[in-house]
């Protein structure tokens, strides 16, 4: 009972912490706020969440990844897949690596193991706490694509370094060879498990919807369980459920593409997906917060393991910690850029350096958040012999300071430096839409004068079926009209009125409905049917 009680609390807090952040007259992200409010709970309530580092990693992290691998755009991941695998694969090693022996040089009371496992979950990146905190100026979409792929990316290889780092200080030995065979199992066997799950399941999915129909609640359902049954399945063959999780995620894209669900069914599952991804990550933050006093009042027993008495030693870590990220993350930023100029620049043209405030944007943009969390709560509470896990507590510290730190130096600099900063030209995919309208309306007009037809030839009556398709057809010739000859900046603005006052037709028609549901012209069903049709017609004019 205590634990159903504090999943419900939990949720709330992450409801009222979504009100919070709109209400506060300073524009602060949800994560920051729900940090706070998770710290107030943590003070006020006898409630106290004890938690499970295994269960935790499968709670959390499978949906998440795999949400993440399914929406990622796939061609503008592509477009700068060089860039992405630079900062996801190049950096996370460079970070783990330097970071690691920076870490047990800073405080050399940390075990060698210990300061790798903490480098390895403050290497990957949170787009979603770099959203919130662009909300008031908000991030170029190429960079934010190039911040998805890499954090889609970097948690996975973040912590599957976190994984073998762990497994060090669990036997006291570590062969680079040995790790690195294991590594390609790990990686190769996680990412084909994650793919086989998702095919077969969506195949066995599509077999049973065409023979028996399909059930939408059956469907979402479904769509929950593969994640967590790819990450299971690759942990049962000792592979990475991580990677599991997210190539299933971007399979689940491909396979959609050839298995189409009803449209009910999407709508419905997406809704289901944004309220699951909200909460989770809302949670995560929240328990941040929640675990800060207790993680605060062990701060005198914390700092005496680094063989100093003045709890600001541990500040001064977190503040060192950040520095280092940082600085590395600045450097190979701007190398890496540097080379994606160098590649793709025509012979005879000048070398150009990369503009510092994209470098320092990108830099900045690093904010560690959620994964940063879950990765370090997943430290092992004891060794093999039964002995507690050195320096635990301690890592948890510092990364949780690392965590609120780059939220709260994000929050202030990137506003800043994405004021005016203007990213690379990207080529207009406006032709390539206006022809994708083409050939569907096309083919809608063709589908039409088929089943025209067809309908003539069996019930009679030609003129009647002819002049409904007709009315239907001329809607899409009109579309075909007008993309095929080019559309002036006169016929898209009236287009965008056109929409504009739709919009308006559609909230007078729900204002309407509303006073009718509630003078009981009208009974609950009608009134749940023509406000689920006014939400589809919203949503076709805003899209």
């Amino acid at each position: 009972m205590e634990t159903v009680s504090i999943v419900l609390f939990l949720l709330l807090a992450v409801v009222v912490s979504g009100a919070l952040s709109r209400m506060l007259p300073v524009s602060l992200p949800t994560p920051l706020v729900q940090i706070v409010l998770g710290a107030v709970i943590g003070l006020s309530t006898s409630y106290r969440v004890e938690l499970d580092p295994e269960l935790f990693l499968l709670l959390f992290l499978p949906p998440l990844l795999f949400l993440d691998g399914w929406r990622i755009p796939k061609d503008e991941l592509l477009k700068d897949v060089s860039t992405v695998v630079e900062l996801a694969l190049g950096l996370v090693l460079l970070t783990v690596i330097g970071m690691g022996f920076f870490i047990h040089w800073l405080i050399p009371a940390m075990p060698m193991a210990v300061a790798f496992s903490l480098a390895a979950v403050v290497s990957p990146t949170d787009p979603i706490a770099v959203s919130a905190i662009a909300a008031r100026a908000p991030i170029p979409k190429r960079m934010m694509h190039i911040l998805e792929g890499e954090s889609l990316l970097n948690d996975a290889s973040g912590l599957v370094c976190l994984r073998f780092a762990v497994a060090a200080a669990l036997t006291g030995t570590f062969s680079a060879g040995t790790a690195a065979l294991n590594f390609l199992w790990v990686a190769g066997a996680g990412l084909a498990i994650g793919v086989a799950v998702t095919l077969a399941v969506t195949r066995a999915k599509a077999w049973v919807t065409k023979r028996w129909g399909e059930d939408t609640g059956s469907q979402i359902l479904v769509s929950l369980l593969i994640p967590f049954g790819s990450y299971l399945l690759a942990e049962h063959f000792h592979a990475s459920g991580i990677l599991a999780a997210v190539s299933a995620g971007v399979t689940m894209t491909f396979a959609e593409i050839s298995r189409q669900a009803m449209a009910v069914t999407r709508m419905r599952r997406n809704s289901v997906w944004d309220t699951l991804q909200f909460a989770l990550n809302g949670i995560i933050f929240v328990l941040l917060g929640e675990q800060l006093p207790a993680i605060l009042a062990g701060a005198k027993e914390t700092v005496a393991l680094t063989g100093h008495a003045a709890p600001w030693w541990l500040g001064l870590y977190v503040i060192a910690i950040v520095s280092g990220l940082a600085a590395l993350r600045f450097v190979w930023v701007w190398v890496s850029l540097r080379l994606t100029i160098l590649r793709r620049r025509e012979p005879g043209d000048s070398i150009q350096s990369p503009d510092w405030r994209l470098v320092a944007a990108m830099s900045f943009a690093g904010v560690r958040g959620a994964i940063t969390l879950a990765g370090v709560l997943t430290l092992p509470l004891a060794l093999d012999d039964g002995t507690a896990f050195p320096a635990r507590d301690l890592a948890i510290f510092l990364a949780t300071g690392v965590i609120i730190v780059s939220l709260l130096l994000a929050t202030v600099a990137l506003p800043l430096l994405l004021n005016g900063l203007v990213m690379p030209p990207e080529p207009s995919k406006q032709a390539e839409e206006d022809a994708a309208r083409v050939a569907t309306a096309e083919a809608a007009i063709r589908a039409i004068e088929r089943r025209q037809h067809a309908m003539a030839e069996d019930l009679g009556e030609a003129d009647l079926y002819t002049a409904a398709g007709a009315r239907v057809m001329d809607l899409y010739r009109e579309r075909i009209e007008s993309r095929s000859n080019g559309i002036s900046s006169a016929v898209r603005e009236e287009e965008r009125l056109i929409r504009e006052f739709q919009l308006i037709g559609v909230k007078a028609e729900r204002e309407a409905l509303v006073e009718l549901a509630r003078g009981r012209a009208i009974g609950s069903e009608i009134a749940r049917k023509l406000t689920r049709e006014l939400d589809l017609s919203e949503a076709r004019y805003r899209g």
